[in-house]
């Protein structure tokens, strides 16, 4: 190895080098469920499959897909009539569904159920007259599709430094959601200056923020302290990869750096690096880790610990539209993770 870290590699011995390697990390349930979704469309209705919007953010993902005949769209008027289209694991408003009908497409729902639990304690505060406080990233899908339910009763929140401009009508009927991606320490800080703000401010029935989004974090700042170096691999449109990073660094790893691919890694990251934490976002599969941890043991970090903060095995079942016209062998699979979706409601 050459430049300006070779003589401190050079002394650092290969029993000094680590990985963490952090557990759970990647592919969440609810996007194996939409993952699959486009996957199986593409077997029983063959291709072209439209996809409104990314399926998942994460480019290896939707590139594979694309190889496989998916065509990914912004809007569903960019859709031939007639055609399917599959709405993406954000979610979307109920307008987008009127605009599907209107073209007469067949469309199939790969909503998470996680995020469809939010979309409905938002129609629901809404009917009982509240104003919801929807704690979340402007702009992103799954903000743009929750707030469509109720936009009349939803104030975006963007933050703990946007509370001071929130205003609502009654102070007495207030309640908080939240994106389901968010770090959890920056949405606790938001809800208490909230709750400074507007006292009686309700709580949503059950945490909003995803189970698997709160386990990465977890590992991450179980691993962050005894780490030189923190890789998260994600795209830079995937809200729950990039808060990984910033978790990481708030709670103590030297550096972190977001990568699609282990080939944009920069060796100078290694320099003086003796332990390597690795996890990746809920999006990406573990084929991208895998390619990671490889690159990292051509470097002398063949040693890898694992970190578990959790254990995850909860399956979503497929969108009703498209289990319909599964064989039926595929078919009597799904039928049994249809308990644990329908538990969620």
């Amino acid at each position: 190895m050459s430049g300006p870290g070779a003589a401190y590699d050079g002394l650092m011995s290969e029993a000094t080098k680590k990985v963490l390697l952090a557990a759970p990390r990647g592919y969440c349930a609810g996007v194996d469920r939409a993952v699959v979704t486009v996957e199986k469309a593409l077997e029983v209705y063959g291709p072209p499959v439209y996809v409104r919007k990314q399926i998942v953010h994460n480019r290896h993902v939707v590139t594979t897909l694309e190889q496989r005949g998916a065509v990914f769209v912004d809007e569903t008027d960019e859709v031939p009539e007639g055609a399917t289209v599959i709405f993406s694991a954000h979610g979307v408003a109920p307008i987008v569904h009127e605009e599907a009908a209107a073209r007469r497409l067949r469309t199939i729902d790969a909503t998470c159920p996680l995020v469809t639990k939010v979309h409905r304690e938002a129609v629901r505060f809404a009917a009982e007259d509240y104003d919801i406080l929807l704690i979340g990233h402007e702009g992103h899908e799954e903000v743009v599709g929750t707030s469509g339910e109720a936009p009349e009763h939803i104030v975006l929140v963007d933050g703990p430094t946007d509370v001071d401009s929130v205003a609502v009508r009654d102070p007495e009927k207030v309640v908080w959601l939240s994106q389901t991606t968010l770090s959890v320490d920056e949405t606790l800080a938001t809800v208490a200056r909230l709750r400074e703000k507007f006292p009686l401010l309700q709580d949503p029935p059950s945490d909003d923020i995803c189970y698997a989004t709160q386990n990465r974090q977890l590992a991450v700042k179980q691993m962050a302290p005894r780490c030189d170096l923190m890789i998260v691999v994600g795209s830079r449109n995937s809200s729950n990869s990039v808060r990984l990073v910033e978790v990481a660094l708030e709670h103590g790893a030297g550096a972190g750096h977001l990568v699609d691919y282990a080939a944009e890694i920069d060796p100078s990251w290694l320099e003086s690096v003796a332990t390597v934490g690795v996890t990746s976002g809920a999006s990406v599969p573990e084929i991208l880790v895998r390619d990671v941890l490889a690159w990292l043991a051509e470097r002398g970090y063949a040693e890898v610990e694992t970190v578990v903060a959790a254990q995850e095995s909860l399956l979503f079942a497929l969108p009703h539209e498209l289990r319909r016209d599964l064989p039926p062998e595929d078919a009597a699979e799904q039928d049994r993770h249809e308990a644990a979706d329908a538990a969620l409601h």
